[in-house]
């Protein structure tokens, strides 16, 4: 029988009592019995240690723990009856060396835990006896309340304590179901709190930065109970935050029904599993929660590839961390055993699976690189249309062409590569083609999908850089998407930037920010709004022609 927690230094009769509470039994209408108090506080006073025990509803012991003098770290109990209007089915009955409270480690194991109830038998100073007794449950609460999700109870002297588990946990349960099914849970993962942690000197940044992550969220379909912000010196290395605001986080997830965090950042395999192990939650970071748009949005069997492959690359160094069994399969000299075998056999599959994908998106690459060289021998001209994501970019291209790309609302509705002709007011003809947005800090894995994708771009004659001039970043989004124009070796290439939704500032000011960056300005939603930027293409296509074949050229064929 195994003892859980601070086992060191105990001597073997301390051991042997404790392992002889498991012999004990805890009827589920008794908070404690007279025998259990007894064994708990006679250890506790000996040892100097608060000692407890984790009981199922039957009676059974099935965790029995030591501690510290100020605490105890409750063991792995798994997701036992986990569910909708559930609670755990296991209270903690443990000891506090002196007389205080439920402590916050006891309520945030409450809340985190589920538990069915925590109680704190309190020992009296200097004696092997109990002197009073507190303990707490958890309580629904109403959407968007910041009441705490659980009742305390006590000080309660040991001898008149009377509370009955069997008479409140069903009771409890019961209301649990009902505020749960009053709730409406839209997201395929339940609802999410959005975490943004960061230091000081990026601090400034911290509103636009959760801004874009909210929606990324509901792109994603997930439903945002609540978003929290923490402002550190230096970023924490193993929980990303500090441990007592992931504490409050706990106890908000429990307040909002909340089952998912999803941070700001792109979180290391280690700090995921760390985060997830210590507040019970499910754990995603900016960079899931892009991949998993990707993977919702991408229609063509070339974006799936990349989607696929960047999925992958992503997922590689974290399955060590997917399943917690694996490392209680090892066995033998150096912990080779089942269990890293199959691990590595997982590895060896993903790593078989990237070398498949590579080499199937190299072919579909040579054939991409063979349409582009028939368009341009035709002599036509080819327009990139680029930007950040949600500039405005597949709108601009369905009123330039009269034709019905999806365009939506949302953060990277367009995905795949889009080509489509246009005639100009001359008579001369070019294809506009429509590429993915861009957007901030860009997973590495996800930039060499990008860098497949844009291979369109490589041998367009112009770059139209949208801009959505109503975002209140944009001028930090025209940086992001010059940044990786030039990783993507895009820099090369003209362009002209469009100063999209125009209509929704003062024209003046729009002029004028047009005319500093040498610029045009739209309205992607108006056929009359583009009309300057149609002007302003002819133009510019006419000025690069004559720059690359003098004037009077001959007139380029029409395809």
């Amino acid at each position: 029988m195994e003892i859980y927690g601070n086992t060191s230094g105990l001597a073997p009769s301390e051991t042997k009592a404790l392992e002889r509470i498991y012999q004990r039994r805890l009827p589920f209408d008794k908070l404690t019995t007279t025998e259990l108090t007894r064994d708990l506080v006679s250890i506790s006073h000996a040892t100097g240690r608060q000692v407890g025990v984790l009981a199922d509803r039957a009676g059974a012991i099935h965790h029995v723990i030591i501690g510290d003098a100020a605490r105890l770290m409750l063991p792995d109990v798994g997701r036992l009856r986990a569910g909708v209007g559930r609670l755990r089915g296991l209270r903690l009955i443990h000891t506090h060396l002196y007389d205080e409270p439920l402590t916050r480690d006891d309520l945030v194991d409450l809340t985190r835990l589920r538990l069915d109830m925590v109680a704190a038998i309190c020992l009296a100073p200097g004696e092997d006896r109990a002197l009073s007794v507190y303990y707490g449950h958890n309580i629904p609460v109403a959407e968007g309340s910041s009441d705490a999700p659980f009742r305390t109870f006590g000080p309660i002297p040991y001898a008149k304590l009377d509370a009955n588990p069997a008479d409140i946990v069903p009771a409890l349960e019961a209301e649990f179901a009902r505020s749960s099914k009053a709730r409406k849970v839209t997201g395929k993962d339940g609802r999410a709190i959005l975490m943004h942690v960061c230091e000081k000197k990026h601090a400034r940044q911290a509103e636009d930065s959760l801004r874009e992550l909210q929606e990324l969220a509901r792109t994603a379909g997930v439903e945002v109970a609540d978003s929290i912000t923490q402002v550190r010196e230096r970023i924490d290395p193993k929980f990303v935050m500090g441990r007592g605001k992931l504490d409050d986080v706990v106890i908000r997830a429990m307040q909002l029904d909340a089952e998912v965090l999803i941070f700001d950042r792109e979180l290391g395999p280690a700090q995921a599993a760390a985060i997830a192990h210590l507040t019970d939650l499910k754990v995603l970071d900016r960079t899931q929660l892009i991949l998993d748009i990707f993977a919702q949005r991408a229609e063509s069997n070339d974006g799936k590839l990349q989607v696929e492959l960047a999925q992958m690359k992503y997922l590689l160094p974290r399955l060590g961390q997917k399943d917690d069994s694996l490392s209680r399969l090892t066995g033998g000299i150096g912990g080779r055993g089942p269990g890293e075998t199959k691990l590595e056999i997982g590895r060896r599959r993903a790593r078989d699976r990237i070398d498949r994908l590579n080499r199937d998106l190299k072919h579909l690459s040579k054939q991409r690189k063979q349409r582009r060289h028939k368009r341009n021998q035709s002599g036509v001209a080819v327009v990139a249309v680029v930007g950040y994501t949600n500039a405005g970019k597949s709108t601009l291209l369905n009123t330039l062409t009269g034709s019905n790309v999806i365009a939506e609302d949302k953060l990277f509705a367009t995905l795949d590569t889009r080509a489509r002709r246009m005639r100009l007011p001359s008579g001369r003809e070019l294809v506009l083609t429509d590429t993915v947005g861009f957007i901030r800090d860009l997973p590495k894995d996800l930039f060499a999908a990008f860098k497949a994708t844009f291979e369109e771009a490589q041998d367009a004659d112009l770059l139209l850089h949208v801009v959505d001039t109503s975002d209140p970043g944009w001028d930090e989004h025209v940086a992001t998407t010059e940044e990786l124009l030039t990783r993507l070796e895009l820099d090369r290439v003209p362009r002209l930037m469009v100063f999209n939704k125009a209509d929704r500032l003062d024209p003046g000011v729009v002029a004028h920010m047009a005319e500093v960056r040498g610029a045009t300005y739209a309205t992607a939603t108006d056929s009359a709004g583009v009309q300057p930027l149609i002007a302003r293409l002819e133009r510019e296509l006419r000025e690069l022609e004559e720059k690359q074949y003098g004037v009077g050229s001959p007139p380029r064929e029409d395809a």
